[in-house]
C-alpha cells in the first residue's frame, strides 16, 4: 500500500476512534454507520482527486462537496433537485433540521433520542471533523497539526457528557491519533530509502526498510514511546488520590483505600435539572414496592447540598467508609418522636445511571450489592470506582418520622457546632434577603413558626408561580432577583428557603431526589424522570433534619406543616416484599392520565437531574460548545496554513530521492529555488531574468550574508549552472547540508521581527495563488480547445448534411 493509502486509512479510522465518544450522547446508536458510510465516501473522493492529481485546494473542495450531496441524499433527499442536487428548498431544510436539532439537544437529557435533527448535528459534524483530518494529514501530509480537530470532536463529547466521559473514549480516541503519527512517520522514513536497523544479531538475519520481516526500528521506537504515553497518561490519574476526578472519575467519589477511607467529591447534583424538567416526555427511572400506608411524603434522597457561597449549594467534600449494618441512628432525633420503619424493594432502570442511590429519608438499612460506600453527615450512599445505579436492585429499610407540631414549636437549641456549620451565609448575601425573611416571619415566636411562614409565603401566600422556562440566574443577586419576579422552579424555591432560614439562625440545608412517584395498578410505585426534585430541609432538635416544600404546585406538604387541613390525597397501599422487586417498565406511566394544560404547566411531576451541579440548572448549551470548538479549531488552523504549506513544500524539495541522472538534476534545482525561496521570505525578492551566478550574488549581498552560508549559495548556484549548461552535466552534493547553511545564515542576520515573518506568514506562499492561476489558466485553455474543436467537428457535420440534402 502507498504512502497516501496508509494516510487515508489512518486519517478515517483517526476521526471514527474520535467520534466513538458521541456514542454515549444518543441513543440509540444507528447513526455511526451511517457516518462511517458517509465518511468513507469522503476519504475516498479525496483518494481518486490525489490520483488524478488536483491540486490541494480543488481536492479539499471537491470532497466538500460531495459531503454536501451525500448528506442532501441523506437527509433532504425529497427537497433537492433530482433527489440528489441541493437546491433552495434542500438548505432551507437543512436549515430546519439545524434548528429541529439545536432545540433537541437543548430539552433532552443525555442520551438524547435520534431525531432527525440531531442526527444531521452529529453526522455533520463528523464530516467536518474528518475533512479537517484528511486535509491536514493526507492532502497537506502534516498529521500533528490534525490532533487539534480530532481533540475538539474528543473534548465535545467529554463536556457533554459532564464528566461521565468513560476511559475507553479516551483510549479509542488517543489510539486513532497514534496510528495517524505512525502512518504519516513510515511514510516520511519510506522517502529516505532504504533503511537498516542496523548490525543483525546472532542467528538473525539483518533487516531493511524493504523486507518483510520486523518493522523499522524507528517504526518500532516511534511505536514504543506512544504505547508508553497513552499508558502514563491513563494510569497516572488512577494511581494520584489528588486526580481522581481525571478520566476515572466520571462516576464516582475517591477511589478509597482496600474499601477503607476515601472522600466523596464536591459535586453538585443540580446541573441539568431545568433541561429534565422540560423534557417533553416521561422515562421511568426507578420503581420500587413498599409496605408503606402512605407514601405521599416518601421523597426518595440522593444528596443534600450543606455548603452556600452566595451563588450556588454544593455538597461538601466529606469522608466516606463502608456502609455499615445497620445505619446509626439519626443525628438529633428523640425517642420523644413517632417514628415507624417501612420496607421498600427498588429497582432501577437500566438506562438510569447516577452515582447516588435513591432512599427514603432517614435510612436505617441498606441491601445492596456492588461497590457503595456511605457518607455518615449526609446519610447518603455514592458509588465508588465507577459503580452507579444503573439496573441496580436494592432493599431499604427506613424511619417514617412525623413529630407534631408542638414538638416542633418546643424543640431546643440546636447543638453549636452543627448550628455554626448549618447557618453560614456569605458577606455577599444581598441585605435585602435577610430582610425580605425577617418580615415575612414577622410576629412568629419559634424557628417552627417562621419555617412554616416561609414554607406558606412561598407556597401560596407570596403570589409565586411555578415556571420552568425561568432561567435560573448566577452571581449574588439570583435570589434577589428571584424574590423580586416570584417565578421559577423548584431550584429556585429551595434555594432561597434554605438561605433564608439560615439568615434566622435556623439550620438548614438543600435536598435533591425525587418525589415518591405514582401508584400503579400492580401495587408498585412507578418514579419517572419527572419526579425529580429539589426542597429544603430544616433542624430541629429532637426531630433532626426535617423537609419542608415551599415549591408550589409541587409534591406534598407535610402534616406537621398544615393547621388542621385534611391529608393529601393519599396513595395506594401496597404490600410488603421480601424477595424479588418489580420489574421497571420502559413506558413512561406517570403523566398518562395528566390533562395537556396540567402537563404544559408542569404539574405532573418534576425532575432533577442525574447529573452533578450549578446554581443556574441550566446546564451547558451543546451547540454553543459545538460551535466554541468548531471556531476554535478553525482559528488555530487558518494563520498556520502557510506555515505548514511552506514546512510541506521544503519536505518535498530536500526529501526527494531517485539514483537516475534526471533525478539528480531535479534535486539539484529543488535545492537552489529552496535558497531562492528562503531569501524571499526573508525579504530578498526573487529576479527570474537574471543567471543562477548572479541571483546567487544578490541574494549574499541583499541578505547580507558571510562565511559559509554565503559560500553555500555560490556553490549551489554553480552546480544548476553545471546541470543546465554543462556538456556533461555533474550534480551537486550534499545539498541538503547547503540550503541548511543559507537558512541558518538568514536567521543569524535576520531580526526576530523579520524571522517570525519567515516563519509564520512567508512570501514564497504567494507561489501557491500563482500555482493555481496557472492550473486555471490552463484548465480553461483546454476546456476553450476542446469547445472550438467541438464546434468546428459540429460545423463540419452541418455541412455535410447540407450538401448531401442539396
Amino acid at each position: 500500500m502507498s504512502g497516501l493509502g496508509r494516510l487515508t486509512l489512518g486519517a478515517y479510522a483517526a476521526t471514527m476512534m474520535a467520534a466513538g465518544a458521541l456514542l454515549p450522547l444518543v441513543r440509540p446508536a444507528n447513526w455511526v454507520f451511517t457516518a462511517a458510510l458517509l465518511l468513507a465516501v469522503q476519504s475516498g473522493v479525496g483518494v481518486l482527486a490525489r490520483r488524478v492529481p488536483l491540486a490541494r485546494p480543488l481536492t479539499v473542495t471537491a470532497q466538500a462537496v460531495v459531503s454536501l450531496l451525500a448528506l442532501t441524499l441523506v437527509f433532504a433527499r425529497e427537497q433537492a433537485l433530482l433527489g440528489l442536487l441541493p437546491g433552495p428548498q434542500a438548505f432551507a431544510r437543512f436549515a430546519t433540521l439545524f434548528q429541529s436539532g439545536a432545540d433537541d439537544v437543548g430539552t433532552y437529557a443525555i442520551p438524547a433520542p435520534d431525531t432527525a435533527g440531531i442526527r444531521l448535528m452529529v453526522i455533520g459534524g463528523v464530516l467536518v471533523i474528518g475533512l479537517l483530518v484528511d486535509t491536514l494529514a493526507v492532502t497537506f501530509r502534516s498529521a500533528a497539526p490534525a490532533g487539534l480537530p480530532l481533540l475538539a470532536l474528543y473534548s465535545v463529547a467529554a463536556g457533554l457528557s459532564e464528566g461521565g466521559a468513560s476511559w475507553l473514549w479516551f483510549l479509542l480516541a488517543a489510539s486513532g491519533y497514534l496510528l495517524l503519527l505512525l502512518a504519516e512517520g513510515r511514510d516520511r522514513l519510506s522517502q529516505w530509502g532504504r533503511v537498516f536497523g542496523g548490525a543483525p544479531r546472532a542467528g538473525r538475519p539483518a533487516t531493511g526498510g524493504s523486507g518483510g520481516g520486523r518493522p523499522l526500528a524507528p517504526v518500532r521506537t516511534g511505536r514504543r514511546i506512544g504505547v508508553i504515553a497513552m499508558g502514563v497518561a491513563l494510569a497516572v490519574p488512577a494511581v494520584l488520590p489528588t486526580l481522581s476526578g481525571g478520566l476515572f472519575g466520571g462516576a464516582g467519589g475517591g477511589p478509597g483505600e482496600s474499601g477503607k477511607g476515601g472522600t466523596i467529591s464536591a459535586v453538585n447534583p443540580l446541573v441539568s435539572l431545568q433541561d429534565n424538567l422540560r423534557q417533553p416526555e416521561d422515562r421511568e427511572v426507578l420503581r420500587y414496592r413498599t409496605n408503606a400506608t402512605d407514601t405521599s411524603g416518601m421523597y426518595l434522597r440522593l444528596v443534600a447540598l450543606d455548603q452556600f457561597d452566595g451563588t450556588s449549594w454544593k455538597s461538601s467534600v466529606r469522608p466516606i467508609e463502608d456502609v455499615p449494618k445497620p445505619l446509626p441512628r439519626p443525628d438529633g432525633l428523640s425517642a420523644q418522636v413517632a417514628t415507624t420503619e417501612v420496607t421498600g424493594n427498588f429497582v432501577a432502570s437500566s438506562t438510569y445511571e447516577q452515582k447516588w442511590l435513591p432512599m427514603p429519608y432517614p435510612a436505617s438499612r441498606v441491601e445492596i450489592g456492588g461497590r457503595w460506600r456511605y457518607e455518615p453527615a449526609g446519610r447518603m450512599l455514592v458509588g465508588d470506582d465507577g459503580q452507579s445505579t444503573r439496573g441496580a436492585r436494592y432493599t431499604v429499610a427506613s424511619l417514617d418520622v412525623r413529630p407534631t407540631a408542638v414538638q416542633l414549636a418546643a424543640a431546643p437549641p440546636a447543638p453549636a457546632t452543627l448550628r455554626t456549620e448549618y447557618t453560614k451565609v456569605p458577606d455577599s448575601l444581598p441585605l435585602d434577603v435577610r430582610a425580605t425573611a425577617l418580615q415575612v416571619t414577622k410576629g412568629a415566636r419559634n424557628d417552627y413558626e417562621r419555617a412554616v411562614k416561609l414554607q406558606d409565603w412561598f407556597a401560596k401566600d407570596g403570589g409565586f408561580r411555578y415556571d420552568v422556562d425561568v432561567e435560573s440566574g448566577t452571581g449574588v443577586q439570583a435570589i434577589s432577583r428571584f424574590l423580586e419576579r416570584r417565578e421559577g422552579f423548584c431550584v429556585h424555591f429551595s434555594f432561597s428557603m434554605a438561605a433564608m432560614a439560615r439568615t434566622l439562625g435556623i439550620p438548614a440545608r438543600v435536598a435533591v431526589g425525587f418525589m415518591p412517584g405514582n401508584a400503579q395498578s400492580d401495587g408498585t410505585m412507578s418514579v419517572g424522570i419527572r419526579d425529580a426534585h429539589a426542597w429544603p430541609e430544616l433542624y430541629f432538635e429532637g426531630a433532626g433534619w426535617t423537609r419542608f416544600e415551599p415549591t408550589p404546585t409541587r409534591g406534598s406538604t407535610p402534616e406537621y406543616t398544615r393547621q388542621q387541613s385534611p391529608t393529601d390525597t393519599p396513595s395506594a397501599s401496597a404490600q410488603p416484599s421480601t424477595s424479588a422487586s418489580a420489574a421497571p417498565s420502559a413506558v413512561p406511566s406517570a403523566s398518562d392520565s395528566c390533562p395537556p394544560q396540567l402537563r404544559r404547566l408542569g404539574e405532573c411531576g418534576p425532575d432533577v437531574a442525574a447529573g452533578g451541579a450549578s446554581s443556574d440548572g441550566g446546564g451547558v448549551n451543546p451547540l454553543a460548545v459545538v460551535l466554541v470548538c468548531l471556531g476554535v479549531a478553525v482559528v488555530l488552523l487558518l494563520p498556520l496554513t502557510p506555515l505548514l504549506w511552506r514546512t510541506q513544500v521544503r519536505a518535498r524539495r530536500l526529501g526527494s530521492s531517485g539514483r537516475t541522472e534526471e533525478d539528480a538534476v531535479a534535486r539539484t534545482l529543488a535545492a537552489w529555488q529552496e535558497i531562492v525561496d528562503t531569501a524571499w521570505d526573508h525579504g530578498v525578492v526573487p529576479d527570474e531574468s537574471i543567471t543562477p551566478r548572479k541571483t546567487a550574488a544578490r541574494i549574499v549581498r541583499l541578505g547580507a550574508l558571510e562565511g559559509e552560508p554565503a559560500n553555500a549559495v555560490h556553490r549551489v548556484a554553480r552546480a544548476v549552472e553545471q546541470v543546465l549548461y554543462a556538456p556533461q552535466p555533474r550534480p551537486g552534493s550534499g545539498l541538503v547540508d547547503e540550503v541548511a547553511l543559507v537558512r541558518s545564515g538568514f536567521a543569524a542576520v535576520s531580526s526576530r521581527k523579520v524571522r517570525l515573518r519567515a516563519l509564520l506568514a512567508p512570501r514564497s506562499a504567494a507561489r501557491v495563488v500563482w500555482t493555481a492561476s496557472s492550473r486555471w489558466s490552463t484548465l480553461t485553455d483546454r476546456w476553450g480547445a476542446r469547445r472550438q474543436a467541438t464546434t468546428l467537428r459540429l460545423t463540419a457535420s452541418l455541412r455535410r448534411v447540407t450538401r448531401q440534402r442539396g
